[in-house]
């Protein structure tokens, strides 16, 4: 009684209980209970203390018992944190070493370039007596070095193909007179410097649509958004103020913030059909493929592609997998609160299906970095595209007939596969049926092959399309209405289990139809300030390293909720200033992994590509 504190050392302990005879709470629930408890009890005391409560009066279930005080996890001793480790620290010598090199190699370049003209200087004093500056001239050959890595990521990269698709586009240009080795040019790729200046840089390549940044950049942020309310309302401590905010018109747009993703999906088939025609236009796809037949060289151009995009995605992606199921493994064992998946888990046990993008075939229970279920859908409709474009170049019209196809089956499945689960759109949660529809490469087919018809046909009239002004009135009136029906229109409605099922087979496509007269417009320009908007050039650099703002988002999300010692309190202030940390915390790193691992593997595809070439 006279002690400060108790004479044993404490433990917390987390005991998961579902009550099953609630008269007062209603249905059966899951309750989660905090119990300090003497250090030295071990679960299996835990449990029977707790059936030894029991009344008759009381009926439970004891679903489990946790405690950060009893674990054992080691950091240091987990092989994937070791190989993270190295990896990083292998990494980290080669972006020091790669921006030492440049930036000695800027010097020396410059140096060179003042000898150079002092020399014509006096030549020309003598001559006639007038003097000039180096320093333009010296300041366009800085730019120049830097151009062969800028034009690489001034294209737009994204959640989708990114610079795989744009750098087809690419020639590769000479840094400087100076002839480097191919080990110094891959050693100059990882130049923080010059990748910086890359990211960052306010002008986009000729053969991009700079409206796609903005929309790319405007999506990411309403992705994050989304991915924060689910963890809040995870991890909340006032879960029933969920109820009264989602009766709320305005909520309607976080609750639809799955056609941001379609939004992404119709982005990535508009850049692999746009470039890749652009691409052939000016012969450069047949150069790899002279001397062939025309199924040989269409075997060429489909490894190609999808050779370059596996490489670049996937080292970023690795990298991020492997955080993933340390960052899981780590939380699962020290936080009050349980994982939201079993990453722990299944990431050591399934994470060669992630690599291969085809973990959307399997059931949910067992994902790895469940969001990747983008990743995986949209390499498969690349898949898909890239078939559809290779074929396209000579047989456009069988082509077109398999992509319709492929539009209408996906439209049919879907349609089956709501109607005979009975989805209600309006009524059910957003991620219901997420093992069945939401997730499923054959139900979300519809935006990418919309992106891809409209890639072509920007491509075909060079973007350069009179409309007459009521057309543009009427095609920003019908786009506003249908992206405005879909956030808000099935409110307090209830819909019919047909028209529940057209529109979930429907909606994801008509959102990728309205984003389609966004991109036309404002490539014609037709686009007025929705144009000025999001060919911003201060959106840029957002958009392009929005792939790994994708990655690395929901682990922030994860670890703000988990290493708190207290459920997160919903208020509209504090729902807001966390939504701005997420999002600043998820950019900042977002810029380091592709700093460290996009930017370095798009040029080294770059130059290992133009090497080949030679």
């Amino acid at each position: 009684m006279n002690q400060e504190n108790p004479p044993f050392i404490p433990g917390f302990y987390m005991l998961k209980v579902l009550l099953n005879n609630t008269h007062l709470l209603g249905p059966p629930r899951t309750i989660l209970m905090g119990l300090c408890l003497p250090g030295t009890c071990q679960l299996r005391d835990v449990v029977q203390m707790t059936r030894a409560s029991r009344t008759t009066q009381q009926s439970f279930e004891i679903l489990g018992v946790r405690s950060p005080t009893l674990n054992n996890f080691s950091l240091w001793k987990d092989s994937t944190f070791q190989i993270l480790c190295t990896v990083t620290i292998a990494v980290t010598l080669l972006l020091v070493a790669g921006t030492g090199y440049d930036i000695g190699f800027r010097r020396r370049f410059e140096n060179n370039l003042h000898i150079k003209n002092y020399t014509k200087d006096l030549n020309s004093e003598s001559s006639s007596g007038l003097g000039c500056t180096t320093y333009d001239l010296t300041q366009s050959i800085a730019e120049k070095m830097n151009k062969a890595n800028s034009d690489a990521l001034s294209i737009p990269t994204g959640i989708n193909n990114n610079n795989s698709d744009e750098n087809l586009t690419i020639d590769p240009l000479s840094a400087t007179d100076e002839k480097l080795s191919m080990w110094a040019e891959l050693l100059l790729s990882f130049s923080m410097v010059t990748n910086f200046q890359a990211i960052c840089d306010r002008n986009v390549g000729n053969d991009t649509i700079p409206s796609i940044h903005g929309l790319r950049a405007l999506s990411m942020l309403w992705v994050i958004l989304g991915h924060t309310m689910i963890v809040v309302f995870k991890y909340s401590d006032n879960m029933e103020l969920r109820k009264v905010v989602e009766n709320e018109v305005l909520f309607q747009a976080v609750l639809n913030g799955a056609y941001s993703v379609d939004t992404f999906f119709f982005i990535s088939g508009f850049l692999v059909s746009y470039l890749y025609f652009r691409t052939n236009a000016k012969g450069k796809l047949e150069k790899l493929t002279q001397g062939v037949n025309e199924f040989t060289a269409g075997t060429y151009h489909f490894f190609g592609l999808v050779g370059y995009r596996f490489v670049r995605l996937t080292a970023p992606y690795l990298y991020v997998l492997g955080v993933v199921e340390v960052a899981m493994r780590y939380l699962e064992q020290n936080s009050v609160f349980e994982p939201p998946t079993q990453d722990h888990i299944n990431c050591p046990k399934y994470w060669w299906r992630n690599i291969l993008y085809i973990n959307t075939f399997f059931p949910v229970e067992q994902m790895c970095m469940l969001w990747s279920w983008y990743l995986a859908d949209d390499t498969q409709f690349y898949i898909i595209g890239a078939i559809i474009l290779i074929i396209a170049v000579r047989h456009f019209k069988f082509a077109a007939g398999i992509l319709t196809v492929f539009m209408i089956s996906a439209w049919a499945t879907t349609a089956y596969i709501a109607f005979s689960n009975n989805h209600m759109p309006n009524g059910d949660d957003p991620f219901a049926l997420f093992d069945k529809i939401y997730d499923k490469p054959w139900t979300r087919l519809g935006p990418y092959l919309v992106g891809m018809c409209v890639g072509w046909t920007l491509f075909k009239t060079n973007c350069k399309i009179c409309i007459p002004k009521i057309v543009v009135v009427l095609g920003w009136t019908a786009s506003t209405i249908t992206i405005l029906y879909l956030l808000f229109g099935l409110f307090n409605t209830t819909l019919t289990k047909i028209a529940a099922a057209a529109y979930s087979s429907l909606s994801h496509t008509a959102w990728a139809v309205a984003c389609a007269w966004v991109i036309i417009a404002c490539s014609t320009d037709h686009g007025g300030w929705v144009n000025k908007l999001l060919s911003a050039p201060v959106l840029y650099p957002f958009s392009r390293v929005t792939y790994c703002a994708y990655l690395v988002h929901p682990i922030v999300n994860r670890v703000y909720a988990m290493e708190s010692d207290s459920p997160i309190h919903m208020t509209p202030n504090n729902l807001a200033t966390l939504y701005l940390g997420q999002v600043v915390s998820s950019y900042v790193l977002a810029f380091i992994i592709s700093l460290s691992f996009e930017a370095p593997v798009v040029t080294m595809l770059r130059i290992m590509s133009h090497n080949k070439s030679k």
